[in-house]
């Protein structure tokens, strides 16, 4: 580095570390009062050496292309915002006018507070083309059947407080719950209007005028999935270290995947504000969660099929976006920054361009191999390394082993046996600050950044990234997954290593958390503790993180029984939608043969109340009529095989890693926990099939 530039870095350094301790000139956002815990001098200069070690190592390009120059922030349209926002929670015939099942089974689903989310962007997205001299392709009061807000109601006030406004009063087809929700409470609170009246609440009045795309969605029966049935007694319980037993420490906190994260949220002042708590450096200073395992046991993101997934990112950015509109916050002031990766090679690809490639060779990888090869290597020698992420290496190695990765790791020509642990630590640094976009959405940041300067208590900065975790793409959520996984390995083993949770995540904050804008020195250090704060999080959660709230599944079998119904093309559908080639569609055969295939269409007769059978084709005993009763778990029925499959021959067949699977009905496919009572998950899906087969592993 030439003496120049390094005096720049040195003066830069100390201009950092005076913010740091001088809080009387600068108070900083994050200091120690406030609910998180504030990066100290020492950890910043993990951060920037990071920064330093990051130029050093530039070779001039990124990922073989020009180097990115820091743009200047721009002003945002907003309508743009919006209407990026609308396709990404999978709107976006709002905005092409198009019919789709998808689109409006996905609106007949949503929860208040997340209607009241997508109506207010919707809202800024027509008002932005009226501004324009541009008309929008539909009215607002088609979608909602309600009138739009003023000009100046913009989504940084409070929209999901709806209790006695005007808005929940006009919006159809949701139930008012009065009084608070009980923490126990389920979605069924929350839901579509059937016609009848709930004992613990009361509707809306519905309004005259336009009919609007909720209101012709049938009543759907609502699922409790998640949900235990009043008078019993919580099972067991999930916590971020293990299970747990049933006398809960004071230390800890439960939390519930049950009711909507912005639903408690705008419930939460008429129950007990969010207290706010004080936090030290010391990793044991987090809370320690418990997540109180219900009849329907707890769902891993990989235990559902990719189409449901994909829902479930939808309505997780739209129950982000609710979540912090709550606390009127604009979860998103800027577009997403898009880089065009490379189409080949390792460095600057991205993840799903060598997902595919990798799948060429590995079907059901969900990591990138190459990744899992860095991990290995510093598994293999480097878990005892002193400083091992603090080290740079050699530079010239590392310059060589980007090169020979990128023209030759694909075609396996790679000699692996030749990089040592701290050249893998550098390659895996670099590998995902070379991604064309971040492994984590920067564009976020901010949000969390006013969020944590407020100061609530932990636990609502859990529910906000465990949002944001299941609103990541599958290929980042996945590697993420991965990644912390192997970074608590790492700090196992931080009496020899040196690597505390704490150096992890301010060193490893500007690789995952990126941005190509230009900011100034205090909005560096925001962003750096911003992002190490959340590693942090994900590091010390990492085992609940990645459950998907139960809540969501809810909405998930909602939407896909609202999309047969549609797709079934009900006579009142037909009518309001006014389709012109419904007739034809109906007599299609096309259309009678998927209504046929449709597991929910089958006609269960021969099959007894609470009797299911179970196919388990890759074991010798390949089906099974299993009778249900209250007490029967999924790990039961994996028993009951594997019994009658060892029974009689002298190997015991192991079957560990086969699961139950519920298959069809309203759900894609759903891995049961072992702990699921399956009778429950019958009444949720009486039509689904029950499959035993093998869990896929990353």
């Amino acid at each position: 580095m030439p003496a120049s530039e390094k005096g720049k870095s040195i003066s830069r350094c100390r201009r950092i570390n005076r913010m740091l301790s001088n809080e009387s000139l600068h108070s900083p956002a994050f200091s120690r009062s406030n609910s998180q815990a504030s990066i100290d001098s020492t950890s910043m200069e993990d951060f920037l050496r990071e920064i330093e070690s990051i130029k050093e190592n530039s070779i001039g390009s990124v990922g073989g292309q020009e180097e990115q120059i820091p743009a200047e922030v721009k002003p945002v349209d907003e309508g743009e915002l919006e209407a990026e926002w609308l396709q990404d929670v999978g709107l976006s015939t709002l905005i092409s006018g198009d019919e789709e099942e998808d689109g409006k089974a996905l609106l007949s689903t949503l929860t208040r507070t997340q209607a009241a989310a997508v109506k207010k962007r919707y809202n800024t997205y027509t008002q932005t083309m009226r501004k324009k001299n541009k008309q929008s392709v539909r009215d607002v009061r088609d979608i909602f059947g309600v009138s739009e807000s003023p000009p100046g109601d913009t989504c940084d006030n409070h929209p999901a407080q709806l209790d006695g406004t005007q808005e929940e009063k006009e919006l159809p087809g949701v139930i008012k719950t009065s009084g608070s929700l009980p923490d126990d409470a389920s979605l069924n609170s929350t839901t579509l209007s059937d016609g009848s009246q709930d004992e613990e609440g009361s509707f809306a009045v519905p309004r005259s005028g336009p009919v609007s795309i909720l209101e012709t969605i049938p009543a759907l029966p609502v699922h409790s999935n998640g949900s235990p049935d009043p008078g019993q007694s919580v099972q067991s319980a999930m916590s971020d270290d293990d299970y747990v037993k049933k006398n809960i420490p004071p230390e800890t906190e439960e939390l519930s995947f049950e009711v909507s994260y912005s639903e408690m949220v705008t419930e939460a002042p008429k129950r007990s504000k969010f207290k706010k708590s004080n936090f030290k450096k010391e990793d044991y200073a987090l809370t320690k969660f418990i997540v109180q395992k219900t009849r329907f046991g707890l769902t891993e993101a990989g235990d559902l099929s990719a189409e449901d997934m994909k829902k479930i990112r939808h309505l997780s950015l739209i129950e982000l976006t609710a979540f912090f509109d709550a606390f009127g916050i604009q979860l998103k002031r800027n577009k997403t920054e898009k880089v065009k990766g490379r189409d080949n090679g390792i460095f600057g690809v991205p993840l799903t361009v060598l997902l595919d490639s990798d799948r060429k060779k590995d079907p059901g990888v969900k990591v990138p191999l190459v990744l899992q090869k860095f991990f290995e290597k510093v598994e293999e020698s480097g878990l005892e390394s002193e400083g091992i992420f603090r080290l740079s290496g050699c530079t010239a190695k590392v310059k060589q082993y980007r090169e020979e990765l990128d023209a030759k790791f694909n075609a396996d020509k790679f000699k692996w046996d030749r990089m040592c642990h701290r050249e893998a630590a550098v390659m895996l640094k670099a590998f995902f600050r070379e991604l064309p976009t971040s492994l984590f959405p920067v564009e976020y940041i901010p949000a969390f950044i006013t969020l944590m300067e407020r100061g609530p208590h932990i636990k609502v900065q859990f529910q906000a990234l465990h949002l944001m975790v299941m609103a990541l793409p599958d290929a980042n959520r996945d590697t993420a997954q991965a990644l912390m996984t192997f970074f608590n390995k790492v700090i196992a083993n931080e009496s020899k290593n040196r690597m505390s949770i704490w150096n992890i995540s301010t060193i490893m904050a500007p690789n995952l958390f990126f941005s190509r804008s230009k900011h100034s020195d205090y909005e560096e250090l925001q962003l750096a503790n911003t992002a190490a704060h959340i590693i942090r999080l994900m590091l010390k959660y990492q085992k609940i993180l990645w459950k998907v709230p139960s809540f969501l599944i809810t909405q998930v079998r909602r939407m896909n029984e609202a999309t047969m119904l549609l797709k079934k093309q009900l006579p009142s559908v037909k009518k309001l939608l006014r389709r012109k080639t419904i007739e034809r569609e109906v007599i299609s055969p096309k259309t009678s043969k998927v209504l046929q295939k449709s597991p929910s269409s089958r006609r269960m007769s021969d099959v007894p109340e609470g009797v299911i059978r179970v196919h388990a084709p890759l074991l010798s005993k390949v089906s099974m009529a299993i009778q249900l009763t209250s007490h029967t778990k999924a790990k039961d029925i994996l028993a009951k095989f594997q019994y009658e499959n060892s029974h009689g021959s002298s190997e015991c067949i192991k079957i560990q890693n086969q699961r139950l699977y519920e298959i069809g009905g309203n759900i894609g496919q759903h891995c049961l926990d072992p702990d699921a009572y399956v009778l429950d998950v019958y009444h949720v899906n009486p039509q689904a099939e029950w499959v035993i087969k093998p869990q896929p592993s990353f």
